[in-house]
């Protein structure tokens, strides 16, 4: 299959990707975005695609340690080889590993803070990508939002927090997996296209074992009505 090598933050970041297959989208760089950990905190991307988020997370925060978990093995490979690709191997750390057994490779209550892209469609919903790598990024075809919150539970500390970039139109889906799973809600962010256009997205940060209480952030626009990018969103990229 053949590659592309595109670059972030003016060339600091390489990244190389499949041509046709599975690309990263600008959700990835939002939600990265709106991960914030604390100095020295375990991260772990469930779903890491090409390893994007945590390269993105290891360019910001020099002193985390980020696992990114993918099932695909040709995905996988891919992530391992652009953190060697920007030297940041010793800490970013890829597994090739179906998120519903995490067991072999990670310990109850040992990671931070969770993040992840998931799946946005139900299977046999829609129509189904003929790229077997789309098809697995976008629909609930390996795991769904029940693995997810449960992989999340698992390794996640007492009070460690997870954050999701999800569909608006599946928001109550979200929320009521995130509480019924003990990873109770506590912010939420409509994310608009335009200022004018209903919510697409929302990010949601869920804390385990919190108290109930959530707080709505204002809403993130991604592009002006020329089409550029809105200053919030240039600074993601910068």
């Amino acid at each position: 299959m053949n590659k592309t090598l595109d670059s972030m933050f003016g060339g600091d970041i390489k990244v190389v990707q499949d041509a046709t297959g599975y690309r990263f989208s600008i959700d990835s760089i939002i939600l990265a975005y709106h991960v914030r950990p604390k100095p020295a905190d375990v991260i772990l991307d469930l779903g890491t695609g090409c390893g994007i988020i945590p390269l993105i997370l290891g360019y910001r925060e020099w002193d985390a340690h980020i696992i990114g978990v993918e099932i695909q093995s040709d995905l996988a490979e891919m992530a391992a080889g652009n953190a060697r690709l920007n030297n940041m191997e010793d800490r970013i750390t890829i597994h090739h590993r179906d998120l519903r057994d995490l067991k072999p490779i990670l310990s109850p209550e040992s990671v931070d803070l969770v993040c992840t892209n998931p799946p946005y469609r139900k299977a046999g919903s829609g129509r189904v990508n003929p790229d077997i790598q789309r098809a697995i990024a976008r629909h609930e075809l390996k795991a769904n939002l029940h693995d997810i919150l449960q992989a999340g539970l698992f390794v996640l500390k007492k009070k460690g927090q997870i954050v999701v970039i999800y569909p608006a139109d599946r928001l109550t889906d979200l929320l009521c997996g995130m509480r019924e799973h003990g990873l109770e809600p506590k912010l939420l962010r409509p994310v608009h296209s335009y200022a004018d256009s209903e919510a697409k997205l929302i990010i949601v940060m869920g804390k385990k074992a919190g108290r109930p209480g959530m707080k709505i952030d204002h809403p993130l626009t991604v592009y002006n009505k020329d089409g550029s990018y809105t200053g919030e969103m240039e600074a993601m990229l910068e």
